[in-house]
Parts: structure tokens; C-alpha cells; sequence
């Protein structure tokens, strides 16, 4: 997605299945609606206490499929019958805070029932202060939230200083050994989880093509993408999907379906166009082996695809979203958005309605990095879930995506 640092510092924007030759290697990596749900883990962790979040952070041990575990289904099932409209409206919202004070959400937490916290900015910060501020974080709430940052590597790293080395960019660690990478996302992994960080915003999935290199912004000119063709890129995201995911922290692959291609950024710009990208388009690949791979998460982008949907952002778009990602790629994970609270191409719409949009599409997860905007995008959740019955169930449909995760994260879990 965009590198929402965008709280605390100048934004950087952040951040392939085949159908025709390479249809063969689509339909067997996701062509039943469950195939593309992650595989069972060799161990699982024993689960975290009930509903609220312990003092420590979440088990390291590889996070489970809910598809794997008996009681995952039960136990969401359970929590989800016992939860409020209003608790249902919270759950589907991930809010931005800044890093170096991320207490100043608990209230909000609390009182929204907040399904996650995105921890904004970048800090230098030790881990032992950060682990106490997240683990109060966790106790705000009464379903344990989600805690996500962009830790990517290059100029899109949350956590840095002696606690947090430096990671090399994705560009450049695509031209290295896949042992070298999957080595460095490993440790990095381990940090993150030793403080309770259980979502990391990464891999990028877009392939920047040779020709268009850095003059492409939201990705290129940083350096952002593991290479310029998609099956190498592929390999390389199966591999850091593989690694975070073995450490216990959760990733999310972005910017579904792609932003490789574009001249513009979508935390700036209005007018972001990919007119390229098709629903058999070779640049789906690294996001199929994302999802073959077991990634919790994909991320939506925020650009417009007119040979997809010539309507409106991908975000929005129900072909994208349910058509193309959920149907046709059989992606049965958590589906969140790119940042739908500062960023320009999602400003055309009232903040509100751009979390009712991105819901009513297939979204499960809407992110903003603004704090603010946590009230007024859960209000026109529960007022249109009441208006309408149909948007209602979609509603407890994104919920229940969203409390698997956190099942699979270790921090939801039924004691009876």
C-alpha cells in the first residue's frame, strides 16, 4: 500500500495469475474458492486468553489457518453471534496512530471497538517501551485489535535503530540469494512479534517494469519491488510470505491488482490509471503466489483499472474486489484497504461512505491514518447496515474475516 508514515512525516507512497498460457498454473494454485486459504502449519500455538490481549505479545509459532483448526470456525462463530452492530462497524476498522505515541488510541479503541491499529510515522524508538505501549493497546479493547506497520525494508521501514536494523530495500534483496531473504525477513519477523506486532503491511506484490523503473511513484522510485518480471517477483514474495508468516507476524500483499504501472500516486493524485492491467494479466502472478504461499492478507489499491472497471477505483469495485480477487482467483482471506482516509484518490467520496463503498464491494478491512476518522466512518457503517439487510449481512461477513485473522494471529480465542 502507500507508506502511511504519512502522520508523522512527507508521504511516500507505498504500497498475476495467468489466463491464458499460464491459465493451468492459475486454476491450480486458486481455482476452488478455498484453495487459495493457507495451509496448515507444522505446530500451533496453544491460544491466547479469551477476547482480551495478555500482557505479552502474541506466540511466534507459525499462525494457523482458520480452515485448519476445529475450533476456528466455533469459536468466530460464537464471538461474532454475541457482537453488536456497533461492535460489528468497529471491528471492520483499522485506525491510524503515530508510532512514538500509539496510547493515544486506547480510548478509541475501547469505545469504537477498533478491529485493528496501524502504527503510523517512523520511530527510533526501543523495544521495550514499545512492547509496554502495545500491549496496553491490547488490553484497550474487548476483542483484542490487530497491531499493523509498514516494515518493508528501504525508505518504507516503521522500526528502525539498534533494536530495529535497517532492512535493505525489496529491490534490492530481489537481486540477492532467496536464502539472504528469507533469512533477513525472519529476523525482522522476530522483532516485530517480540513487541506484539501481529499484521506487517508487506510483501509488495507489483512488478515495475524495466521501462518504467522510477518513474513510477508510488513504487519504483523507491525501490519498493522485488524485480521487474513477474515470475521472478513471484518466487520472491512465495519466499517472504513464507518467512513473516513462520515467525508469527501476518502479512498482507498490496496493491491488488497492481501498482507497477502507474505515473501517478495515489496519496496525491486523483487520477491514478493503470490502463493496462486485465483480469489475465501476467502481473497478477506474485499476488497468486502470495495467496498459494498462505498470505493473510491482500491489499487493495486505490488506482483506477478501466479494463477491469471503468466505474470507479479499485477500492470501490465490486468486479475488482469480489469479481476478480474473490471469484475468479478464489481468495477467501482478509481483504483490506490501501490508506481511504488521507490519501487523494479515495477524496471524491465523504469519509463515511468510502467505508461503506469499500465493504459493499467484498472488503473485509478499511484502513485509515486518520485517527479522526474513526467515528465517522463507523457511524455510516451501522446507519447503512440498519438501512439496508443486505449490507448488513456483508457487514458481519467482512467482521467475521477479520476476527479469523486475529484468530489466526493468536490473540482471539473461546475458553468454552
Amino acid at each position: 500500500m502507500a507508506d502511511m508514515s504519512r502522520i508523522a512525516v512527507p508521504a511516500v507512497k507505498r504500497g498475476r495469475l495467468w489466463w491464458g498460457v499460464a491459465g493451468a498454473v492459475a486454476v491450480a494454485a486458486c481455482g476452488a474458492l478455498t484453495a487459495c486459504s493457507p495451509r496448515p502449519p507444522a505446530a500451533e500455538a496453544p491460544p491466547a486468553p479469551a477476547s482480551t490481549a495478555a500482557a505479552a505479545p502474541p506466540s511466534r509459532a507459525a499462525p494457523s489457518s482458520p480452515a485448519a483448526s476445529s475450533s476456528a470456525p466455533d469459536c468466530v462463530t460464537r464471538t461474532l453471534a454475541g457482537m453488536s452492530v456497533d461492535e460489528r462497524a468497529g471491528q471492520v476498522l483499522m485506525i491510524g496512530t503515530p508510532v512514538d505515541t500509539p496510547r493515544r488510541l486506547e480510548r478509541a479503541v475501547a469505545d469504537r471497538h477498533l478491529g485493528g491499529v496501524f502504527l503510523a510515522g517512523r520511530s527510533t524508538r526501543g523495544a521495550a517501551g514499545l512492547r509496554a505501549d502495545l500491549a496496553a493497546l491490547r488490553r484497550a479493547g474487548k476483542i483484542t485489535p490487530l497491531i499493523a506497520l509498514d516494515q518493508e525494508g528501504g525508505s518504507v521501514q516503521t522500526l528502525k535503530g539498534p533494536d530495529f536494523p535497517l532492512l535493505p530495500s525489496a529491490q534490492r534483496l530481489g537481486r540477492g540469494s532467496p536464502a539472504k531473504l528469507r533469512d533477513t525477513v525472519r529476523d525482522s519477523a522476530r522483532r516485530l512479534a517480540d513487541i506484539g506486532v501481529t499484521v506487517n503491511l508487506a510483501p509488495v506484490a507489483d512488478t515495475v517494469p524495466v521501462d518504467i523503473a522510477e518513474a513510477n511513484p508510488p513504487i519504483g522510485a523507491f525501490h519498493r519491488q522485488y524485480g521487474s518480471e513477474p515470475g521472478a517477483v513471484a518466487a520472491d514474495v512465495g519466499t517472504v510470505v513464507a518467512a513473516s508468516q513462520g515467525e508469527g507476524v501476518l502479512t498482507i500483499l498490496k496493491h491488488f491488482p497492481g501498482l507497477g504501472r502507474v505515473r501517478a500516486n495515489t496519496d496525491v493524485s486523483r487520477d491514478v490509471t493503470d490502463a493496462r492491467t486485465t483480469a489475465d494479466d501476467p502481473y497478477l502472478q506474485p499476488f497468486v503466489a502470495g495467496m498459494k504461499a498462505g498470505s493473510a492478507g491482500v491489499m487493495m489499491s486505490s488506482a483506477r483499472y478501466p479494463r477491469l472497471d471503468r466505474s470507479t477505483i479499485a477500492a470501490f469495485s465490486r468486479p475488482i474486489v469480489t469479481g476478480l480477487l474473490r471469484e475468479r482467483l478464489g481468495y477467501s482471506g482478509l481483504i483490506m484497504s490501501d490508506d481511504l482516509g488521507a490519501a487523494d484518490a479515495a477524496a471524491f467520496v465523504p469519509v463515511g461512505e468510502r467505508a461503506v463503498r469499500f465493504v459493499a464491494a467484498g472488503g473485509d478491512l478499511v484502513l485509515t491514518i486518520r485517527p479522526q476518522d474513526a467515528a465517522p466512518m463507523a457511524a455510516a457503517l451501522v446507519a447503512e447496515a440498519r438501512r439496508s439487510p443486505s449490507f448488513d449481512t456483508r457487514l458481519t461477513d467482512a467482521a467475521r474475516h477479520v476476527l479469523r485473522t486475529k484468530e489466526r494471529a493468536g490473540v482471539l480465542s473461546c475458553t468454552s
